[in-house]
C-alpha cells in the first residue's frame, strides 16, 4: 500500500481513501459537544396565579408574605396555597412506592435524584443495589465474575492480549500464544503477539472509530477516551477522580472491535486479501466484545456505562435477522431496560443529574435508543419496546439569544439549534413508524389487514412531516461543492430515513392488505386511491434513494456507514427491482460497496438483482395485495426522470440539478443513467 494512498489524521494516524477528508480530533471533539447539548428539562414554573394570568414576572421581596407584583397592586397572592399543594403532591409521591422490580428497589421516603445518584450516607450504603452505587462513579471492580481471565480489574495490556489473541482459541477464550492460528489472519497477524505492535494497533483502530463511527454514534468523549485508554499500564491505576478511573473493558473492546470494522490498516488489507474481501480479525473481535459484555453483565446491570456499550454493540453486528448472530434488537432492549433502570425515561430524575457530561450522555442515548425502537421495530415487524407515554422528557428549543463561548470545543447556538430541529424532526418520524410498527404487529392485521382509517391516517401523518420537516434535514436543493463526508452522509441519511418509510408501508400494505370493514363503492373507491397514492410515494422514495445511493456510492462513503443506509438500500432495491427498474443498480452497487464491512450485505445485493432479472423478462412481479395497483408503465419511464431530479426535491419536482457534481469533482454514475 502506497503511503500516498493515506489521507493523515491530526494524530498521524492513516486511513487510505483518496480525496476523503475526514473529521480531525478537533471535529470529533465538537461532535460529542453538540450531541450532549441537548438541554435539560425546563425547571418549574412558580409564579402564581394571579401573576401568571397577567403576565407579568412573579418576585418575592424578602421577608414578605406576598410576591413583588401582587404586592404593588394589592391583589391576592396564590403562590403560598401553590407552594403548598404542590410540596404536599411530592411528599405523597415520594411516601408511594414506584413500581419497579426487586433487584432495584431502594429505600423510599428518599427523592428519587438522590437515591440515584448519591450513595455516601451509611444508610444509602446500606440500602442501594451495587449497580447504583457505580452510577456516574468509580466502578466495583470485584463485584463482576472474571471471563477468560478478564474481569473488570484487568489492564488494558491483558485486555488487548486476550482480543487479539490467535483465533483457534475463541470457543473457550482460553489464549495461547506463538500459535499458528495467527496465519488464518493474514501474513502480517504473527505481529499480535507483540505487546508494543498490538498497543500500536490498538491506537489506530481508536482513530478510525473517532473518524467513522463517532460522527454517527457521538456517544463518547473522544478527550477522555483517549486519556483514560492506558495501553501502558501494568496495574490497575488508584481511582482519583473522574478522569482517572479505568475505561470498562467491553467499552474499549466495542470501540476496537468497531474500528477494525473500517479500518485499512496493513494488516487488516494482508487479512481480506486473504480471505475474500473479509476480514476474519474483525469478525473474532465482534464475537469476543459480545461475549466479553454477556460475562460482565453489560445486558443485566443497569449503568451509565452498560447502557452505551449496548446501543454501540448493536449496530455493529451483522444486521441481517435471517442470521443466527444478525440482527434480533438484544442489545438494543437491553440498552432501553438500563435506561429505564435508570429511570432515564422520568423528567424528574435527568434534571437532578448535576454533571453536564453524564447529564448530555444520557439524554443523547435516551433519544438514540428510542429513535432506534421505532424504526427498527417498523423495518423488522417487531413491537416497539417504548410507547409514546412511556417518558415525559421532549426537546427544548435552544436559546438563539445565548453568548458565544470562547470554548473552541462548544458548538454555537446555530449549530445547537439544527441539531435539536433535527432530533426533532426524527422524533417525529419515529411516532409514526411506532404507530405503524404497533398496528403490524398485532395478529388481527396478519388476519384481516391494515385497517383503511389507520393506511389514509399514515399517509396524512407522512405527508405532513414532509411539509415540516423534510426541507430542513434532507438534501437541500443547493448544495455545496465542499460538502464533506459528515455532512454529505448525514443528509442523505436523514433524507433516506423518511423515504424508506413509504417504501415500508408499500411493502406492509402488499402482504397484509387492506381491511375495509364498510365494503361501500366509496370505500372500495377509496381503497384502491388509498393503494395508488402510496405506490406512486413509493416508487417516488425509491428512486431518491437510489440517487443518493449512487452519489454516496460514487464517493465511496458507503465502505464507512454504520449500518445507517443499508434499510433504505435494501427496501429501495427490492421494490425499483421487482418494477424491472433500471435505477436498481444504483441499489445493487451501493450494497455491493457496503459488503466492505457488512458481508450480508452482499446476500442482499444477489437476491436483489435475481429480482431484477425476473422482471426484465416477465414484467413487474412477485406483488400480492398491491398489484391492483402496478401500473404496467411503470418500467417504461426514462431512468433520467427521477434518478437526478429526485435528489432535488422530494415531491419529484424537477429541478435539473445533479447532486453527484455538486458533492464530487469526478463524475458520476448518477448522471448517466
Amino acid at each position: 500500500m502506497q503511503n500516498g494512498d493515506h489521507v493523515r489524521n491530526d494524530n498521524g494516524h492513516s486511513f487510505s481513501h483518496p480525496g476523503l477528508i475526514l473529521p480531525t480530533q478537533s471535529v470529533q471533539n465538537q461532535i460529542h459537544e453538540l450531541a450532549k447539548t441537548l438541554p435539560p428539562p425546563r425547571k418549574q414554573n412558580t409564579a402564581c396565579d394571579a401573576c401568571r394570568s397577567r403576565k407579568v414576572k412573579c418576585n418575592r421581596l424578602p421577608g414578605e408574605d406576598k410576591r413583588q407584583h401582587c404586592l404593588s397592586k394589592n391583589y391576592p397572592c396564590t403562590h403560598f396555597v401553590q407552594q403548598a399543594t404542590s410540596e404536599k403532591k411530592r411528599s405523597a409521591a415520594a411516601r408511594r412506592p414506584r413500581n419497579i422490580s426487586t433487584s432495584s428497589r431502594l429505600a423510599l421516603g428518599t427523592p428519587i435524584s438522590s437515591r440515584l445518584f448519591t450513595v455516601s450516607s451509611p444508610i444509602a450504603e446500606h440500602n442501594t443495589p451495587p449497580w447504583l452505587k457505580a452510577a456516574f462513579g468509580p466502578w466495583n471492580s470485584g463485584r463482576l465474575q472474571s471471563y477468560g481471565g478478564l474481569n473488570m480489574q484487568s489492564t488494558t495490556p491483558t485486555l488487548l492480549h486476550h482480543l487479539f489473541a490467535a483465533p483457534e482459541s475463541d470457543s473457550t477464550f482460553m489464549f495461547k500464544s506463538r500459535s499458528p492460528g495467527y496465519a488464518t489472519w493474514g501474513d502480517m497477524a504473527s505481529k499480535l503477539e507483540d505487546e508494543a505492535f498490538r498497543a500500536e494497533f490498538a491506537l489506530d483502530l481508536v482513530e478510525v472509530y473517532f473518524q467513522i463511527v463517532h460522527t454517527r454514534l457521538p456517544l463518547l468523549n473522544p478527550l477522555q477516551f483517549r486519556a483514560r485508554l492506558n495501553l501502558q499500564a501494568t496495574q490497575q491505576r488508584p481511582v482519583i477522580a473522574k478522569q482517572d478511573e479505568p475505561l470498562h473493558p467491553a467499552l474499549i473492546a466495542t470501540v476496537l472491535a468497531w474500528g477494525a470494522k473500517f479500518s485499512e490498516h496493513p494488516l487488516l488489507v494482508a487479512d481480506r486479501e486473504r480471505n475474500g474481501g473479509q476480514s476474519l480479525l474483525a469478525k473474532a473481535l465482534i464475537n469476543r466484545t459480545r461475549e466479553l459484555a454477556e460475562s460482565l453483565k453489560v445486558h443485566r446491570i443497569p449503568n451509565p456505562h452498560h447502557v452505551v456499550i449496548s446501543l454501540l454493540i448493536e449496530p455493529l453486528q451483522c444486521q441481517d435477522p435471517r442470521h443466527d448472530n444478525g440482527f434480533h434488537g438484544f442489545w438494543l432492549t437491553s440498552g432501553i431496560r438500563n435506561l429505564l433502570g435508570l429511570q432515564i425515561n422520568h423528567k424528574s430524575v435527568m434534571g437532578l443529574i448535576k454533571d453536564p457530561e453524564a447529564r448530555g450522555t444520557m439524554i443523547f442515548a435516551w433519544w438514540m435508543a428510542c429513535l432506534s425502537d421505532a424504526f427498527s421495530s417498523f423495518y423488522y415487524r417487531r413491537k416497539p419496546m417504548l410507547d409514546d407515554d412511556d417518558y415525559d422528557i421532549d426537546f427544548y428549543t435552544a436559546d438563539q439569544n445565548t453568548q458565544e463561548t470562547t470554548d473552541p470545543t462548544a458548538p454555537s447556538p446555530r449549530e445547537q439549534l439544527e441539531f435539536l430541529g433535527y432530533y426533532r424532526a426524527a422524533h417525529a418520524l419515529a411516532r409514526i413508524s411506532r404507530t405503524i410498527a404497533r398496528q403490524l404487529w398485532r395478529p388481527s392485521t396478519d388476519q384481516d389487514g391494515i385497517p383503511l382509517d389507520s393506511v389514509l391516517s399514515y399517509i396524512s401523518d407522512l405527508s405532513k412531516w414532509r411539509d415540516a420537516h423534510l426541507s430542513k434535514v434532507g438534501v437541500p436543493p443547493n448544495l455545496e461543492a465542499n460538502w464533506d463526508f459528515v455532512s454529505a452522509v448525514s443528509a442523505c441519511a436523514s433524507d433516506a430515513q423518511y423515504h424508506v418509510t413509504w417504501v415500508a408501508l408499500f411493502f406492509a400494505m402488499d402482504e397484509f392488505g387492506i381491511r375495509d370493514d364498510a365494503f361501500t363503492p366509496s370505500n372500495i373507491n377509496q381503497v384502491e386511491t388509498a393503494k395508488r397514492r402510496v405506490m406512486e410515494e413509493a416508487l417516488q422514495a425509491s428512486l431518491r434513494i437510489a440517487a443518493l445511493a449512487g452519489v454516496l456510492t460514487s464517493n465511496g462513503y458507503l465502505k464507512l456507514d454504520p449500518a445507517v443506509m443499508h434499510v433504505s438500500c435494501i427496501n429501495a432495491g427490492n421494490l425499483l427491482a421487482r418494477l424491472g427498474r433500471p435505477e436498481v443498480l444504483q441499489c445493487i452497487k451501493a450494497l455491493e460497496q457496503y459488503s466492505y464491512a457488512y458481508e450480508e450485505t452482499k446476500e442482499h445485493a444477489l437476491d436483489i438483482s435475481r429480482e431484477y432479472e425476473i422482471a426484465l423478462l416477465k414484467g413487474p412481479n412477485n406483488f400480492q395485495e398491491m398489484a391492483s395497483a402496478i401500473n404496467p408503465s411503470s418500467r417504461a419511464f426514462h431512468a433520467d426522470t427521477m434518478s437526478v431530479d429526485a435528489l432535488t426535491n422530494g415531491n419529484g419536482k424537477h429541478h435539473g440539478n445533479t447532486i453527484s457534481y455538486l458533492l464530487s469533482p469526478k463524475p458520476s454514475p448518477v448522471t448517466g443513467c
